[in-house]
């Protein structure tokens, strides 16, 4: 089998083209906000800190994220094909894997620094230096290289004799597994593997980190203190909460529980919809970004008078 075909939302035809434009709406959505996002952390004197810095670097890995499937999914939209080679299938599945992984890894990484600056302010400076802040980035990426090509590598071996219609809008494990022959047994654990690797253990330790920022915030005398310090932890655990969320109920469930219609929702809260809310979540509850839109705002409004 050289071929898929990605059903994508075929089985609601009445409906495809307001799909098109929800989805169109909210790629422009992730596109335009994590951009802005990713300017006014580089640019804005005051937003130059180890967590913006961070935060720039998740806002890219988003945009990432979304063009690996949203292009895609539109353009079978207008052709109402859905051919996908095996080659592009696998190459698609990787990169969702390699960037889902370092998104996690990101989001623990930022977990550290908020851990570091609210229970060892004094030496925060030191601790997360700009040649740390780079490591750990650097480390996010690398990271899962070697394994989710390996991964991808093991699934796209497997024999595939019988259908090659895939009930997704990409190429994720759990419709792929599906179309396989013979026993995935092996193929199943090595997903449960990777994603207690990627998925539980960052969420562990996020966990543990909050835990102590939080106990340690309660321990503030200043009521001040204590509300701007949750707010600033506050948008990233959101955010974690619903990636992680959705992301382990795909990966931790075994293959031949999970519906189709449930995998594809679940597909598109980590795919689409989170990117997509992530800047809102952090603008709205973070007063710098705010001040720094702002500032960006009527720096454009000025030029252009």
């Amino acid at each position: 089998m050289m071929e898929f075909i990605l059903l994508g939302f075929s089985d609601i035809p009445r409906l495809q083209w307001i799909l098109f434009g929800i989805f169109l709406l909210l790629y422009l959505t992730i596109l335009i906000c994590n951009s802005t996002i990713i300017l006014i952390t580089q640019t804005d004197p005051a937003l130059q800190t180890p967590m913006y810095f961070f935060l720039s670097n998740f806002s890219f890995v988003e945009i990432c994220y979304a063009t690996v499937t949203v292009p895609r999914m539109l353009m079978d939209f207008c052709t109402k094909k859905g051919n996908i080679s095996l080659y592009a299938c696998s190459t698609q599945m990787c990169f969702v894997l390699l960037l889902g992984s370092t998104e996690c890894l990101l989001l623990t990484a930022m977990a550290y620094d908020r851990y570091v600056a609210v229970y060892n302010p004094l030496h925060y400076p030191v601790v997360m230096s700009h040649k740390v802040c780079m490591q750990l980035v650097a480390a996010s990426w690398v990271s899962g290289i070697p394994v989710e090509i390996g991964q991808t590598y093991e699934i796209f071996s497997l024999p595939f004799c019988g259908s090659n219609r895939i009930n997704h809008f990409f190429c994720d494990i759990p419709p792929v597994l599906k179309l396989a022959c013979g026993d995935t047994f092996v193929n199943e654990m090595a997903v449960y593997v990777v994603a207690v690797v990627f998925v539980m253990v960052p969420f562990i330790l996020i966990s543990v980190s909050y835990g102590k920022i939080i106990s340690n915030i309660l321990k503030l005398s200043s009521a001040r203190g204590r509300a701007k310090a949750f707010s600033t932890c506050s948008s990233h655990l959101i955010v974690v909460v619903l990636f992680y969320g959705t992301a382990s109920i795909t990966y931790l469930r075994p293959t031949s529980n999970q519906s189709e219609g449930t995998g594809k929702l679940l597909s598109l809260f980590y795919t689409i919809l989170i990117p997509a809310l992530n800047p809102i979540i952090y603008t709205l509850r973070n007063k710098d970004i705010t001040t720094a839109l702002r500032k960006l705002l009527s720096y454009e409004h000025k030029a252009k008078i």
